[in-house]
């Protein structure tokens, strides 16, 4: 993080530690409280920046052991984008290169990672809810929605990727397996996803993009409404209403800039890292470029053919600032590396590129305009919403400046979903569009058909980690078909 220092809880012990120290890979049974450490509102507020540092994670680049380092979000394009149809690695061996070919097993690392990052999360936010008393009165209730609302985003994330998973809201010991182990059902899931962004509403403000915020727990509230079995159309398009009308968030006029100046007009919840400072840096900026290699592998999201295709026709002005082709194939630039030079060949990117300091982009308005598109459209195939119209055509008039106002008298699902395609491509939605639009398996079939990959339903979600079974004793199963 740039402004924030965050500590890491050694879990299993009680002692708080910095980022410079061992982190302890986060394993539900090493899920004892810290009990001694909360004892006055500093300590409840260095607990909750100990959520975000999960989120953040850490850089591969600093602790470069698969098996023994939370990387938080830095491995999430893996789990999502190469899920999709958007992108891919550039070499096929290693586990990372198993996600876009659909062959990842239960023993792969970056799913493991994931999994247990996120269940990081999950335990730390508990760990604030429990000892939230001893912070200050009048901060207890922004401190207690910050934890939901982190909290949910954990959950929303895992039960989308993993399907049924542990529900874990209290404190619990090593020995309460049962609480730590039992898959609990997708529906009772979301229903606590709900109950924790509802709360986050009710307790916070717009006053920072770099922390939980109203408008952050409304997004997420919205688009977990339209993701569960039975969606929740009419609530979803209320709350980016609410967002809309709050006229506290608008579209930046320049494309680039909504990745290259930070905590813009556009950002509503962003992780944070800081440039040069491998404690707080990140590294998948580096992994995103292969002409001339900077990370620690050959490339990764490389961009697929079909995606550029789309951007020819549907990109406009997105698509000149949202990929380069160079002579030997195309690179992400939405989140090059600091000190990044592409106007040259070959590019050059820079003395921190392994170090980068670009914030990753969890939520921000333009997926707002489309969820209440999307939300417009419900079960049906199209929209004629006035409201819908306007925050659609925001998007394309951006896209499409040399024609703007570009007028706009109905939307169908099929253009929606193009648009969503191009305007947040490898911002990891597109998987996840796909699964809500119920045409993942139409889709990725012919993509896998395409590429020579094997798909099959089961791919729509991943296994439940081997060593989470056996640390379980077989009390936690695995997903159909792994």
């Amino acid at each position: 993080m740039k402004n924030i220092k965050f500590l890491i809880f050694v879990i299993a012990g009680s002692v708080v530690i910095s980022c410079s120290d061992d982190f302890l890979n986060p394993l539900p049974e090493t899920a004892i409280a810290v009990e001694s450490f909360f004892q006055s509102d500093d300590d409840v507020l260095a607990g909750l920046y100990g959520i975000y540092d999960a989120l953040q994670g850490v850089n591969d680049n600093t602790e470069g052991n698969e098996t023994n380092a939370n990387r938080g979000v830095q491995f999430e394009h893996l789990l999502t984008e190469h899920r999709s149809d958007n992108t891919k690695t550039q070499t096929l061996e290693g586990s990372k290169a198993d996600f876009h070919r659909y062959v990842v097993d239960a023993t792969n690392v970056e799913s493991e990672d994931y999994y247990q990052s996120m269940y990081e999360v999950i335990f730390r936010a508990n760990n604030v809810l429990t000892y939230i008393d001893f912070a200050e009165e009048a901060n207890q209730a922004k401190y207690s929605g910050e934890a939901k609302f982190l909290r949910a985003y954990a959950y929303f994330n895992l039960v989308r990727l993993y399907g049924d998973v542990p529900l874990v809201t209290e404190v619990v010991g090593p020995t309460e397996t049962e609480a730590l182990f039992t898959r609990i059902s997708t529906v009772d899931i979301y229903a606590q996803i709900e109950d924790d962004l509802l709360d986050a509403i009710n307790a916070l403000d717009n006053s920072s993009k770099a922390r939980a915020s109203k408008a952050a727990a409304q997004a997420l509230l919205a688009k977990s409404y339209m993701s569960q079995p039975t969606p929740n159309y009419s609530d979803a398009k209320l709350l980016c209403e609410s967002i809309i009308n709050s006229n506290d968030f608008a579209l930046e006029d320049n494309f680039s800039d909504v990745f290259y100046s930070e905590l813009n007009n556009e950002i509503i919840f962003a992780i944070q890292y800081q440039s040069g400072n491998a404690l707080e840096s990140q590294g998948f900026s580096a992994e995103f470029t292969s002409t001339v290699r900077q990370g620690s592998d050959d490339g990764q999201n490389i961009v697929n053919d079909n995606l550029i295709t789309d951007f020819t026709s549907f990109g406009g002005v997105r698509s000149s600032q949202s990929y380069i082709t160079f002579p030997t194939r195309s690179e992400v630039i939405k989140f090059l590396p600091d000190g990044s030079d592409i106007s040259v060949f070959p590019p050059t990117y820079g003395d921190n590129a392994r170090n980068a300091g670009n914030d990753y982009i969890a939520i921000r308005y333009a997926d707002v305009l489309l969820m209440h598109v999307e939300a417009a459209i419900g079960s049906g195939t199209n929209t004629n919403d006035g409201g819908a119209l306007v925050s659609f055509q925001k998007i394309r008039d951006r896209a499409f400046p040399e024609t703007a106002p570009n007028i706009i008298s109905s939307v169908s699902k099929s253009e929606l979903l193009i648009e969503r395609r191009v305007e947040l491509a490898f911002e990891n939605q597109r998987f996840y569009d796909l699964l809500r639009f119920g045409v993942a398996d139409e889709v990725l079939s012919a993509h896998a058909a395409e590429m020579g990959y094997i798909f099959t339903t089961r791919s729509l979600l991943l296994p439940i980690p081997a060593s989470e079974i056996n640390l379980s004793g077989g009390l936690l199963t695995q997903n159909p078909g792994y």
